[in-house]
């Protein structure tokens, strides 16, 4: 298969077009008619994802984050950009990502995490000029929750630490869902009577402001995001062999006393 059809698919529910305009989604690295054989699934491309690129024979790298959100001036290893994007045209592997395109769809990364949490009839919370396309998602639970149970649930469906700001509602029923830095739409979370809001990067005083209007549950960005290698092997599976990294994980460390 060449890559141009790879991208085709990708593309038929993420279109370039669903982007923001400080995005730099699409092919990074590589030739559109390549034969592709084997992708590695990953949400940022580092020299270790490379790497095991490299080790598992793949043709290409499919990334959430974009490895190049600028242009680069020069390729001389300095960087750890310059040296992945060296080690990827030195060993012939493709690169391409899919950011807001894919956070915009529908069914991207905030429904994935919907679909996770059994979260149903969910809309865009936050929609472009077309109805289903925007960002994040609305939905409802078909079984309410208390509160403190739906968090837990939340930590074991992610696997992972997290913050939160209790709910005035002690029965979770709608719940609001932006992956990655999601902050700015607490406020259409809010109006659209959402119980809680799932999101991540939150700073203090932005969840000091919600105190008593709405609970929320804040991620690290990596874990907000990581379903969506999920999705990559979803859509393309069918066609190629594809890997979800082994080596990709959030860099952030948590010291818990």
């Amino acid at each position: 298969m060449i890559l141009q059809d790879i991208i085709n698919i990708i593309e038929s529910v993420a279109p370039l077009s669903y982007q923001e305009s400080w995005d730099n989604s699409g092919l990074q690295v590589g030739d559109r008619n390549a034969e592709v054989h084997a992708a590695l699934l990953t949400i940022d491309v580092t020299e270790s994802v490379v790497g095991e690129a490299i080790n598992k024979r793949c043709d290409l790298i499919i990334s959430h984050h974009p490895l190049l959100f600028h242009g680069l001036k020069h390729l001389t290893g300095e960087t750890p950009q310059e040296r992945c994007v060296e080690k990827a045209i030195r060993h012939n592997i493709a690169i391409y990502s899919s950011h807001t395109a894919m956070d915009a769809y529908i069914h991207g990364v905030s429904g994935k995490i919907a679909d996770k949490l059994g979260i149903n009839h969910y809309q865009i919370l936050c929609p472009t000029t077309e109805q289903n396309i925007g960002l994040g998602v609305i939905g409802t639970l078909n079984n309410p929750m208390n509160s403190d149970d739906f968090i837990r649930f939340v930590q074991d469906v992610f696997d992972c630490s997290l913050r939160y700001i209790e709910p005035p509602a002690k029965l979770i029923t709608t719940v609001a869902i932006c992956g990655g830095a999601g902050a700015e739409f607490i406020k259409q979370a809010i109006n659209q009577k959402a119980d809680l809001f799932i999101t991540a990067d939150m700073k203090y005083h932005e969840m000091q402001a919600a105190l008593g209007k709405i609970g929320v549950i804040d991620l690290d960005h990596w874990t907000s995001e990581h379903f969506t290698r999920e999705i990559f092997a979803e859509l393309l599976s069918k066609h190629i062999t594809t890997y979800i990294s082994d080596n990709d994980i959030t860099p952030i460390k948590w010291l818990i006393k």
